[in-house]
């Protein structure tokens, strides 16, 4: 199914088009990797509704990216909870490890580093989140080794992408 033919199949499950500005985001994301100008304009169009409203909707809410992101995106929330129980200690850990400030991706394309106002689980403080997994009682140690187990996996990654590309003569 193309991105245009999902964002029509989600828009149909609305009365009103502009109701499905949030699933087509989601979709065009998922497509592209990221939200540039002209893909916001394609699902402004494809939907029929003001380009502002997806512009609106897409700079608003921190899980849409207008920009290029790494493969893991390390969210730290940095609301009371978190900060209380050392957000930001942890948030100078991570800016020294990887080598970046929050908002940055690792040159390597694998990190990029947010904070982010609540993740809405306080019981887990400090809590971050990995793509869609959250990560809580976060602490140096158990942050370097989600660091460590997040980069062995993103070579068990690439080496499976490069095992089924195809080798030279063949």
């Amino acid at each position: 199914m193309t991105m245009r033919e999902e964002i029509e199949a989600a828009a149909a499950r609305y009365p009103d088009r502009r109701s499905a500005i949030m699933p087509a985001l989601l979709i065009a994301q998922r497509e592209h990797g990221h939200l540039p100008g002209p893909v916001l304009e394609e699902v402004a169009d494809i939907l029929g509704v003001e380009r502002i409203w997806v512009y609106e909707l897409a700079t608003f809410y921190t899980l849409f990216h207008t920009e290029p992101i790494g493969m893991f995106h390390l969210q730290l929330c940095d609301n009371v909870s978190c900060m209380l129980c050392g957000s930001e200690d942890l948030l100078t850990h991570l800016e020294a490890r990887l080598g970046i400030k929050k908002g940055e991706t690792t040159p390597d394309g694998l990190f990029t580093l947010s904070t982010v106002e609540c993740l809405g689980a306080c019981e887990m403080a400090p809590v971050m989140q990995v793509g869609d997994d959250y990560h809580g009682n976060l602490d140096v140690v158990r942050l370097d080794a989600l660091l460590d187990s997040l980069r062995a996996a993103a070579g068990r990654f690439a080496r499976v992408e490069h095992a089924s590309a195809p080798q030279p003569g063949e």
